[in-house]
């Protein structure tokens, strides 16, 4: 295949400036990061140590293979909400390795509220679980939870993709042959008892892991029976007595390696590795950090962004002289297909048509597809819509919706509009949707924003114009709303996307999540190609 040349000079001042501004948004993403791994803080960290037990990423450090990979997802999950008192949402999870088996991992941090779930919490184990369904891995549970947080029961107990979400979700990955494991290391009470009681097998560490429906306070407000919580739900009577534990361990440690033991003995498939040598991007991917203009209105050549990530910068583009605002072709990442859409400009009839139809060619051969976002949105205006835009651009978001291939997703510039929708955005289901630090994210941009509805407030007024002072405070209003909203943070607090990464990790994040999916077995019947 062709080899992407780039025509970026390094010692350009531009360059010098874009990663500058760059390397500030990574020193604040890793200073976050570094907040968030201390988990409910120092004094909390030592109570939790004076216990005999493990901090959470310690615990998934000694259950991992020595020195294999950890992706974390959502790690930034609840940042700046809660004033700040529920760091990652006070949940670990990610896709590891144990024994040589990808299995994804979820893992409570009880010095987070004794490990208790918020609507965030709830929201990121839904969405742990959706990727093991989808991706057929193992589930993990790391289990020292709370249960619900009581304050917070009405966005987390009654409603679907609540709590109950997470149980009904386990059920049926189980009945579907993806193993439930379960170990308990703290107190699990209410809806917290599920987790393991649901679970195939499960580990309990005498001493500290209790299982119980109901607590101490709630047995002697219900029946009146005065018991102490080792006797209600320890881990010796649950695996000598009741049976919800199937394996007893005198401590964390010994509890992490029957883990081990009973990943090991699954007999599950393994993942297929590549065999061939993965040239390395002819082009190094921290010149991303200067290819990135610091001012997002300027436009650059997404083909830079791919000869970073694809193999040996290898790239055969699709109808490179049509449709040129939206870039297509085929490449590999650490050896692994992929189809990938990158964003260049704004996307016409003809970059949704080519989109469109590129799509369907990675149907065919099974290519798996990778969108690169960075995009303002579909042409707008009268020569527009009398081009038929509204419908050429819903041809690409049929094409995407009905994909039979896995589909990844990466912000890196902005996702305004219905280009979100045309670039598989959250919406329509990617596998993995990750973002850059300087990634956006609204249903447009603040400055159109602050057009449209000064406009529209300006219609509204039975009479004359508003006041220039009126104007004028919605104006301000309009862009902090729309800047703050847009915020790459303010999206991964909520969950929007798997995660905030940095450029230079792209291809090695990707490489993970093309691997996941490389396993798959290959949708049967025919796949013919439409032109549109």
């Amino acid at each position: 295949m062709p080899q992407i040349e780039t025509r970026i000079d390094r010692r350009a001042p531009a360059f010098a400036a874009n990663r500058a501004h760059y390397e500030t948004l990574l020193a604040e993403l890793r200073r976050r990061q570094a907040l968030i791994v201390q988990g409910g803080g120092a004094a909390m960290a030592e109570r939790h140590r004076q216990r005999r037990k493990i901090l959470v990423r310690e615990r998934i450090d000694l259950l991992l293979d020595p020195l294999s990979p950890f992706l974390e997802l959502s790690p930034l999950a609840a940042w700046d909400l809660y004033d700040g008192e529920v760091p990652a949402a006070g949940l670990v999870t990610g896709i590891g390795l144990i024994q040589g088996v990808a299995c994804m991992i979820i893992a409570n941090d009880a010095t987070v509220k004794g490990g208790s779930f918020f609507h965030e919490t709830v929201k990121k184990h839904v969405r742990a679980q959706d990727i093991a369904w989808e991706n057929r891995l193992p589930c993990v549970y790391l289990v020292d939870c709370g249960g619900a947080y009581l304050p917070e029961q009405d966005r987390v107990f009654p409603d679907k993709d609540h709590f109950g979400q997470t149980f009904y979700n386990q059920c049926r990955m189980s009945a579907a042959g993806l193993p439930q494991i379960s170990a308990v290391f703290g107190g699990c009470t209410a809806g917290g008892a599920y987790i393991p009681a649901l679970s195939d097998e499960v580990v309990m560490v005498r001493g500290n892991a209790r299982i119980h429906l109901g607590g101490p306070p709630i047995v002697k407000a219900a029946i009146n029976e005065i018991v102490d919580s080792e006797t209600l739900g320890g881990a010796q009577m649950h695996t000598e007595v009741s049976g919800v534990s199937d394996y007893l361990a005198e401590n964390e440690a010994e509890a992490l390696l029957k883990l081990r033991d009973i990943i090991g003995k699954l007999d599950w498939p393994a993942r297929p590795a590549v065999t061939e040598a993965v040239a390395p991007p002819r082009h190094d991917p921290d010149d991303l950090l200067g290819i990135v203009p610091a001012d997002p209105r300027l436009p650059y050549d997404a083909r830079e962004i791919v000869g970073r990530l694809a193999d040996d910068s290898d790239f055969h583009e699709f109808k490179p002289a049509w449709g040129e605002t939206l870039v297509c072709g085929t490449a590999r990442i650490h050896g692994h297909a992929v189809g990938i859409l990158a964003n260049n400009g704004v996307l016409f009839s003809e970059s949704a048509l080519k989109g469109a139809h590129f799509i369907e060619l990675c149907n065919q051969r099974h290519i798996p597809l990778l969108f690169l976002q960075n995009i303002t949105g579909f042409m707008i205006g009268t020569e527009a819509e009398r081009g038929g835009i509204a419908k050429h651009s819903a041809k690409l978001v049929y094409a995407v919706s009905t994909a039979r291939v896995p589909r990844f997703t990466v912000i890196v510039g902005g996702s305004y509009g219905a280009g979100n929708y045309g670039m598989c955005g959250r919406g329509f289901h990617p596998r993995f949707l990750f973002a850059w630090p300087n990634a956006r994210i609204a249903t447009m941009s603040p400055e159109i924003a602050v057009t449209v509805l000064t406009d529209l407030r300006q219609q509204s007024l039975q009479r004359g114009k508003a006041s220039a002072a009126e104007i004028q405070a919605l104006t301000e209003e309009t862009s902090r709303q729309f800047t703050r909203q847009s915020d790459p943070y303010y999206a991964t607090a909520r969950l929007w996307d798997d995660g905030i990464i940095e450029p230079q990790d792209t291809r090695d994040v990707l490489g993970l999540c093309l691997a996941l999916a490389a396993a798959e077995p290959r949708s049967p019947g025919p796949s013919p190609v439409y032109r549109m």
